[in-house]
């Protein structure tokens, strides 16, 4: 398995956990939160023992779909994500008043999930690049990727038995990957629905769908993280509901990107999800609008991405999109604000939540 690349946390970080006081938020060199890096650098020994546990055929695939490896195993520098999942985890943690450490078997299993999860989706949804490299179907076949996938869920639910408390623990994970896998299945079904008339995607279907495809699995990533560092019943909930509202907020501010993001920032290509006719939240409001049957019309042809993209922004869907972003993000405010929570994970917290729903939209 090739060697961890994080960056340990920085002096000044360091120092601020001695004495108690807060972490370092600013940005790093590559402008993400330290408290990703610090997070990740944590986490990693723990993950790489885990998929060094597979098959070495299944545990290569593993390690190339984070971004370890490439394919035949050589070492790559290739972004396997920014750990969020992790960050999270290691954060509900702390925010129990527990060491960071308490919460990596948390960590490991969330990361563990959602790599599973990209690699189903990158098959259902027939995607041949994920970060700028093929993605693992692509790379190995669609059937060995299906078996890592399965491999790296299976790993999950080893990493989170084998600690105290562990069934609860796996209860918790099983329910956020049902709601993933619900999820999934409306957004599969969300494709072959009209664009307009009385059996059209509705906004709210969209909402319940991103809770349940993104915001269950960062939801649990902090309340498993708040199980393991001892915290009380309210607590938990309060973190997994506060990442489920972060799922939506952060889906939708997705969705803004996929159709008005700078590629050189999202690595997608300009309109990129309206060329690929997704109904995604800026869409869906457009399409209610008295613009609908014109915007209807561009996107089933699949002609003049642009003018769409300009009539969608003209019905206010990029707005709506937004506000419903900040309506998502406040209601992530309360959940935390109505528990306590040690102070310095609790800043560490709205950092990293800040900095996931702004990404230069």
């Amino acid at each position: 398995m090739p060697p961890a690349t994080q960056a340990p946390p920085s002096r000044g970080a360091g120092q601020a956990a001695r004495h108690g006081e807060p972490y370092d938020l600013v940005a790093g060199a590559d402008g993400t939160p330290r408290v990703l890096h610090r997070c990740r650098a944590l986490v990693r020994p723990a993950l790489e023992e885990a998929v060094g546990r597979l098959h070495p055929w299944v545990g290569e695939m593993a390690a190339y779909s984070l971004g370890w490896c490439e394919v035949g195993g050589a070492p790559a520098a290739a972004s396997g994500g920014k750990g969020v999942r992790q960050a999270l985890a290691v954060l509900g943690a702390e925010a129990a008043g527990a060491p960071g450490r308490a919460g990596v078997a948390a960590a490991v299993a969330v990361e563990l999930v959602h790599t599973f999860s990209l690699l189903h989706d990158d098959i259902m949804d027939g995607d041949a690049d994920r970060r700028r490299r093929p993605t693992v179907w692509k790379a190995y076949g669609t059937g060995p990727a299906v078996l890592a996938g399965d491999a790296l869920f299976a790993l999950a639910v080893e990493t989170l038995a084998a600690q105290p408390g562990g069934a609860g623990a796996v209860r918790t994970l099983s329910g956020a990957l049902a709601d993933l896998v619900r999820g999934q299945a409306d957004d599969l079904l969300f494709a072959d629905r009209p664009w307009t008339g009385p059996e059209r995607v509705r906004p709210d279907e969209y909402r319940a769908m991103a809770e349940h495809k993104t915001g269950a699995l960062l939801g649990c990533a902090a309340a498993l993280g708040a199980v393991l560092g001892g915290a009380c019943p309210e607590t938990v909930t309060a973190l997994d509901r506060a990442g489920r509202h972060l799922g939506i907020a952060f889906q939708i501010v997705d969705d803004v990107l996929g159709i008005w993001g700078d590629p050189s920032v999202t690595g997608k290509p300009v309109h990129g999800d309206l060329r690929e006719r997704k109904k995604t939240f800026p869409v869906l409001v457009a399409l209610g609008s008295p613009r609908g049957g014109r915007i209807a019309a561009l996107l089933e042809s699949g002609d003049a991405p642009g003018t769409a993209a300009g009539l969608i922004e003209e019905a206010g869907g990029r707005s709506a999109a937004m506000a419903e972003a900040r309506r998502h993000i406040a209601a992530v405010e309360t959940a935390l604000a109505g528990v306590p929570l040690a102070e310095r994970a609790a800043g560490e917290l709205r950092s990293l939540l800040a900095y996931l729903v702004r990404r230069d939209v």
